[in-house]
C-alpha cells in the first residue's frame, strides 16, 4: 500500500483524427517520466472530440491499447486515458486503466454529449469502474460525466476521482467549478486533465488541468493554459485527516440508480 501517489497529468495540444502523430507526440513527453505511479491523458487522446467514429475508432484491442501496455511498462507506471473504439460494429469513448504489468481495466463514457451529438454516434456506458492500485480506490470518469454529480457519488469510500476530457474554452469557468465541487462533496481527491489548442470542427480548447484537494484547494500548478506535464503528490494522511474531522460521507443519503 502506497501512503502517497505520485499523479502525472498531461495537458497539451491533440492532432485531428491522427493517432499515429499523436502517440508519436506523446512518446516524447511520456519518455522523460520518473518517479510517478499513475500519468493520465485527455479524453480521446488519439483522435480528439471525434463524431467521425468509421473512420477515427480502432478495435478495442488495438495498437493503442498496445501503445498504453508497452509504456506503461516501460515507466512501471498506470496509465489512463480515453479512446474512440469499435467493438462489433458499435462505438464507444472507452477509458482505459493500464497497470504496470500491461493488464487493465476499461470505462465506458456513460454521459454521452447530446449538445454535440455523442449519443448518435457512440453507445453510452452502463457500470462505473473503481479501480484499485497500489491500496488506492480511483474512479476514473470522462468529460461530461463532470456534470452528473449522482454518478461519482462517492458510495465506495474511493479516494480520487478522475475525468479526462475534451472541455472546450467557454465552458471553462464550468469546468473549474464542478472539479471542486466534486472533490468537496465526495472528499477525496479530483483530477481533471484537459487538452489545449484547436481542434478539427475549430473549437478551442485551454486546458484549465488540475488536481484538488479533499477540501477543493488548488494542489497542482495554477490554472494554466499551455501545454502541462506536472506531477503532483497525493496523500493518504490528508483524505484520513479530512474525513475523520468532516464525517460529511456518513450522513448521505441512501438511494439506488435505475
Amino acid at each position: 500500500m502506497q501512503d502517497s501517489l505520485n499523479v502525472t497529468i498531461i495537458q497539451t495540444h491533440l492532432a485531428w483524427e491522427n493517432p499515429i502523430e499523436n502517440r508519436s507526440h506523446f512518446d516524447t513527453l511520456l519518455k522523460s517520466l520518473k518517479d510517478t505511479h499513475l500519468v493520465v491523458l485527455p479524453e480521446m487522446f488519439t483522435t480528439g472530440f471525434t463524431m467521425n467514429a468509421e473512420q477515427a475508432s480502432e478495435i478495442s484491442e488495438g495498437e493503442t491499447l498496445a501503445w498504453l501496455q508497452q509504456w506503461a511498462k516501460r515507466i512501471n507506471a498506470a496509465i489512463t486515458g480515453s479512446v474512440a473504439v469499435n467493438e462489433n460494429g458499435n462505438y464507444y469513448n472507452r477509458l482505459y486503466f493500464v497497470y504496470p504489468d500491461g493488464s487493465f481495466k476499461t470505462y465506458d463514457k456513460k454521459h454521452l454529449f447530446t449538445l454535440a451529438n455523442e449519443h448518435h454516434t457512440y453507445n453510452a456506458g452502463k457500470e462505473r469502474l473503481i479501480v484499485e492500485y497500489l491500496g488506492w480506490k480511483i474512479c476514473p470518469l470522462v468529460c461530461y460525466d463532470l456534470r452528473f454529480p449522482v454518478w461519482a457519488r462517492n458510495t465506495e469510500d474511493y479516494d480520487a476521482l478522475i475525468y479526462v476530457a475534451n472541455w472546450p474554452k467557454i465552458r471553462t469557468h464550468a469546468w473549474d467549478t464542478l472539479l471542486k465541487a466534486r472533490a468537496i462533496e465526495n472528499i477525496s481527491y479530483c483530477i481533471g486533465v484537459n487538452r489545449i489548442g484547436l481542434d478539427g470542427n475549430g473549437y478551442e480548447y485551454v486546458g484549465h488541468s488540475a488536481v484538488y484537494n479533499t477540501l477543493g484547494e488548488l494542489v497542482s500548478s495554477e490554472e494554466l493554459e499551455t501545454d502541462l506535464l506536472q506531477t503532483v503528490t497525493l496523500e493518504k494522511s490528508h483524505i484520513n485527516k479530512t474525513r475523520s474531522h468532516l464525517k460529511f460521507l456518513q450522513d448521505r443519503d441512501a438511494f439506488t440508480l435505475k
